[in-house]
């Protein structure tokens, strides 16, 4: 008999709930803050740049929120997405571990972020707005918002980190083939843009200058708003989607895993596939390892300070408890831009500081060559970012093969690198290098944190 190697579930059984950890941490989160005041940040205050629906659930501590039925329409299309048992992998290493993947490649944009931008553009479509600004780094999250828009009606205008909006050009003429518009960031277009490149004229950009420039814009208009790919509560809450599938399909398997791992830049991929695994273990449930990797150029978790931080290098955003590395950071331009951010979900952060979560950081080089051991036995090529995740699987699954462990790995592989190629070749060439980030900036950036008592 043939061993199974995907793992399908029908549209009857696409979740009609998001799963929300707040409902199960064992301590609250630190509160978001105005900047201004020190004090926790309204609802109000917040509507000046997103819709009330998301605001709504930034705050929820109900353990399930309601998917709205038209983002279940629109999931649809590729949801729910495959669970692999990545065999020819296993057969590679010689381990006795038992490797599974959640393929997140399938949506319309290649990734997971499809998934968040539909049901943020649905929740800004019932509010009647008409614009929505955003930041991309590697521009996953920039061609979902766009793909979003396009189904919902809605203009989205995104700030694409300038080295990332050079080294990726296919991914900008897939947003624009969405209707959607695409700046190089930073930019002349907003005050915040214009001072950096006043101080910086060749800034190669961050997702902090980004979100400065994305959420200026919305603030000084009525009829736009702001969304962001990762981070937020809400965001991590829309991506759940992917472990509640994936527990349904280990089933099918009759497997759960030791081990959950995804790439962490802000958060989203990691928290989508971990949390609901996460939240079983609090209330009672088998215990897992969830790992978070990074990358070692952009450390947040595993070099970072937990501290209240600007979720932007301009400072126009709300204060938030979490594992930065300092707003005023500019990483390094290696390829995997969705993870250069300077801090870390706060959720992500409340969680490893509570010793929930570990961290791992991996350099650029050993993540692309597991890219590639990847893609040469399973078939599909990863996406920079969730070559960490790869690189951090194989590793556990090494591990097994030395101990004689029957390990069960869950990793998700957040999206395909079909966009990515120009970064593969360069590596195969052997033009790559492992970046190292200034530890004088840092040093800078973190002096430079808010005072919060």
């Amino acid at each position: 008999m043939t061993e199974t190697v995907k793992y399908l579930l029908d549209e009857a059984h696409l979740p009609r709930f998001w799963y929300n950890i707040n409902a199960d941490l064992p301590e609250p989160l630190a509160p978001v803050l105005n900047p201004a005041t020190k004090q926790p940040v309204t609802a109000e205050e917040l509507e000046v740049i997103f819709p009330r629906g998301v605001i709504e659930q930034e705050i929820s501590t109900e353990r399930e929120i309601e998917v709205p039925e038209p983002v279940r329409e629109v999931w649809r299309q590729w949801r729910p997405s495959p669970l692999y048992r990545a065999r020819r992998l296993e057969q590679a290493l010689q381990t006795p571990a038992k490797i599974f993947y959640k393929y997140e490649g399938v949506s319309p944009t290649g990734s997971h972020k499809a998934n968040s931008a539909v049901a943020q553009a649905f929740y800004n479509k019932i509010e009647g707005v008409r614009r929505i600004t955003t930041e991309t780094g590697a521009g996953q999250w920039g061609s979902s918002l766009a793909f979003a828009g396009a189904v919902f009606g809605i203009e989205i205008l995104v700030y694409m980190v300038k080295v990332s909006y050079q080294q990726k050009p296919y991914r900008r003429a897939l947003m624009e083939s969405f209707g959607a518009h695409c700046i190089a960031s930073p930019s002349n277009t907003t005050a915040s843009g214009r001072a950096i490149l006043a101080e910086h004229p060749d800034s190669t950009g961050s997702l902090g200058i980004a979100i400065s420039e994305a959420v200026e814009l919305a603030a000084q208009n009525p009829d736009t708003k702001y969304a962001l790919g990762s981070v937020l509560n809400h965001v991590l809450l829309h991506q759940t989607v992917i472990g509640l599938e994936a527990m349904k399909q280990l089933e099918m398997a009759n497997a759960y895993p030791d081990l959950v791992i995804g790439c962490t830049g802000g958060g989203s991929n990691f928290a989508g596939l971990a949390f609901p695994f996460l939240g079983t273990q609090l209330r009672g449930g088998p215990k897992v390892r969830c790992i978070a990797v990074e990358p070692s150029a952009c450390p947040s978790l595993t070099r970072g300070r937990f501290a209240y931080d600007f979720g932007d290098t301009a400072h126009l955003t709300p204060l938030c408890k979490m594992y930065t590395l300092g707003s005023g950071f500019v990483p390094p331009g290696f390829h995997a831009g969705g993870l250069r951010y300077h801090g870390m979900a706060p959720q992500v952060s409340h969680l490893t500081a509570l010793g929930l979560i570990e961290a791992r950081a991996y350099n650029q080089l050993e993540c692309f060559a597991a890219g590639l051991q990847f893609a040469r036995v399973e078939g599909i090529i990863p996406a920079p970012e969730a070559t960490h995740a790869v690189r951090a699987a194989i590793h556990e699954a090494e591990r097994c093969r030395e101990t004689g462990e029957a390990k069960t790995i869950l990793f998700n592989l957040s999206g395909h690198g079909h966009f990515d190629m120009q970064a593969y070749m360069d590596y195969l060439a052997g033009k790559l290098n492992d970046l190292d980030y200034a530890e004088e900036e840092v040093a800078m950036a973190l002096a430079g944190l808010p005072a919060v008592a």
